[in-house]
C-alpha cells in the first residue's frame, strides 16, 4: 500500500468515527417506536386508521421543528460534562424515561396518555438528533464528515432495525408494553457512551439567548452575501430533488408494470436496502479520496443517471432483471448522495452555531421529500411514466449546475491533505 493510501485510510481506525456509529444507534432507536411499533400496537387495539394517520403526523412534528429549540442547545452548557455531552445526557435520560412511560399506557383505555408519552419520545428524540449532529460536526475534521455520516447512518439504521423488527418480534412474546420497557433499558445502555466520549473542542458559543436565535442566520447570510447564501440553500434543496420525486412514485410505477407485491418487496426491501448501505459507505469514501466538491459532482451525475434508468425499465416492462438492476443502482446513488449531502451541510456550519445551523439545513434538505414531491402523482398521470422519469432526470440538472456556483462555500472540505516529503502534510486542492 502506498504512503498516500495509508494516510487516507488510517482514518478508519480512529475512535471518533466508531463513536459516530454508536451515537447513530442511539439516534435511530427511538424513531420507529412512535411509527412502526406504535402503529402495530394501535392497530391491535382496534384504533381507527384515520386516528393512526393523524397521530403519526402529529408525533412527527418535533423532527421537522427541531430547529426552533436548537439555539438553546447552542447557548447553554447545562452540566460539567460540557455543552454537547451535557445536553446529550439530559436528552437520553429524558428519552429513556419517556419510552418507559409509553410502556405504562393502554391505547384501548387512555389514548391521550399514549399521545402525550409518544410526543415526549419524539421531542427528546429530535433533540438528541440535534445534539448528535452538532457533536459529529465538531469532533470530526471537514474531510472526515462524509465517512462520519456513513458510520452514523449505519448505526442509525441498526437502531431502527432493533426497534422495529426486534420490537415487533418481542411484542408477540412479552406484549407491546414490555417492548417499550425493554427499549427504555436499551436507551439507558447508550448513556455510558455519552459519559465516556470526549467533549469536542470548544470554539465559542453565543453570548446571549438573543444571539443564539439570531446569530446563526446573521452569520450564515453575511459570510459571503445574501444572494450567494440563498443559492447555497437552493442547492441543498435541488441536489437530490429529481431523485426524490422519482423515488416518491416508484411503487405505483412498479405495480403498473405488472410486478407483484412479493416481487417488489423482495427486490426493493432486500436488494434496495443493501444497495443503500453500500452507497452510504461508497459516498463517504468518495468524499475522503476525491474531496467533497469532486465527490458531489460525480455523485450528482450518477444520481441523474440512476433516475434516467427508470425510463429504460418503463420500456423493458415486466422484467425482473431490469427491476433488480434499476433498484440496486438507484438505491446505491441514494446512499452516496445522502452521505455527501450530510458532509456538505456539516462543512458549511459555523461551529459557534452548529446545532442550530445543522438543524435548519437538515430540515431544508428534507423539504423535497416532504413538500415538493407531493404533486409527483399528478405529474406522472399527465406525462405518462417514461416522460415523467425524463422530467425527473431534467429536474436533477439545476442541482448539478449550481454546484460550481457554490464551490467557494466548500472551504476546507474541498481540500485534502497528502503527505509531503519528510513526513509532513501538504495541502492540495482536491476540487
Amino acid at each position: 500500500m502506498s504512503a498516500h493510501a495509508a494516510f487516507e485510510w488510517n482514518v478508519l481506525l480512529k475512535g471518533r468515527l466508531w463513536l459516530a456509529a454508536l451515537m447513530g444507534f442511539a439516534g435511530g432507536l427511538p424513531l420507529l417506536l412512535t411509527l412502526t411499533v406504535l402503529q402495530a400496537w394501535l392497530t391491535q387495539e382496534n384504533t381507527s386508521l384515520g386516528t393512526i394517520g393523524v397521530l403519526a403526523s402529529v408525533m412527527g412534528l418535533p423532527y421537522t421543528l427541531k430547529f426552533l429549540w436548537a439555539p438553546i442547545v447552542d447557548r447553554y452548557k447545562p452540566l460539567a460534562l460540557g455543552r454537547r455531552r451535557g445536553w446529550l445526557l439530559i436528552a437520553q435520560l429524558a428519552l429513556a424515561a419517556s419510552i418507559a412511560l409509553m410502556g405504562f399506557q393502554s391505547p384501548g383505555e387512555h389514548l391521550l396518555g399514549v399521545v402525550l408519552a409518544g410526543f415526549l419520545v419524539t421531542f427528546f428524540s429530535a433533540t438528541q438528533d440535534v445534539i448528535i449532529d452538532a457533536y459529529r460536526r465538531e469532533s470530526l475534521l471537514d474531510r472526515e464528515q462524509g465517512l462520519g455520516a456513513s458510520f452514523y447512518t449505519y448505526g442509525y439504521r441498526l437502531g431502527m432495525l432493533l426497534a422495529s423488527a426486534g420490537g415487533l418480534i418481542l411484542a408477540d412474546i412479552i406484549g407491546f408494553q414490555g417492548v417499550y420497557l425493554v427499549m427504555a433499558g436499551v436507551m439507558l445502555a447508550c448513556v455510558p457512551v455519552t459519559l465516556l466520549a470526549p467533549e469536542p473542542e470548544q470554539t465559542g458559543r453565543p453570548r446571549s439567548i438573543a444571539e443564539s436565535f439570531v446569530g446563526p442566520f446573521v452569520e450564515f447570510f453575511t459570510r459571503s452575501d445574501v444572494a450567494k447564501a440563498l443559492l447555497v440553500l437552493t442547492f441543498i434543496v435541488a441536489y437530490k430533488l429529481g431523485d426524490n420525486i422519482a423515488n416518491h412514485m416508484s411503487i405505483p410505477f412498479y405495480l403498473s408494470l405488472g410486478f407483484s407485491n412479493t416481487e417488489i418487496g423482495a427486490v426493493a426491501k432486500v436488494v434496495g436496502a443493501g444497495a443503500v448501505l453500500l452507497g452510504v459507505a461508497v459516498g463517504g469514501a468518495c468524499t475522503l479520496r476525491l474531496g467533497l466538491y469532486r465527490a458531489m459532482l460525480a455523485i450528482g451525475v450518477l444520481q441523474a443517471l440512476s433516475t434516467a434508468c427508470y425510463v429504460l425499465l418503463a420500456l423493458a416492462g415486466h422484467h425482473r432483471g431490469w427491476l433488480t438492476g434499476v433498484i440496486a443502482f438507484e438505491n446505491l446513488t441514494v446512499g452516496m448522495g445522502t452521505a455527501a449531502l450530510l458532509a456538505f451541510m456539516a462543512a458549511i456550519t459555523n461551529k459557534q452555531f452548529t446545532a442550530t445551523q445543522f438543524a435548519l439545513l437538515s430540515t431544508l434538505a428534507t423539504l423535497p421529500r416532504a413538500v415538493l414531491a407531493a404533486p409527483s402523482g399528478y405529474l406522472a398521470e399527465f406525462l405518462g411514466w417514461p416522460q415523467f422519469f425524463v422530467a425527473c432526470t431534467l429536474i436533477a440538472l439545476p442541482g448539478l449546475l449550481l454546484l460550481p456556483v457554490v464551490r467557494h462555500w466548500f472551504g476546507d472540505a474541498a481540500v485534502r491533505r497528502v503527505p509531503a516529503e519528510g513526513g509532513r502534510s501538504a495541502v492540495v486542492d482536491a476540487s
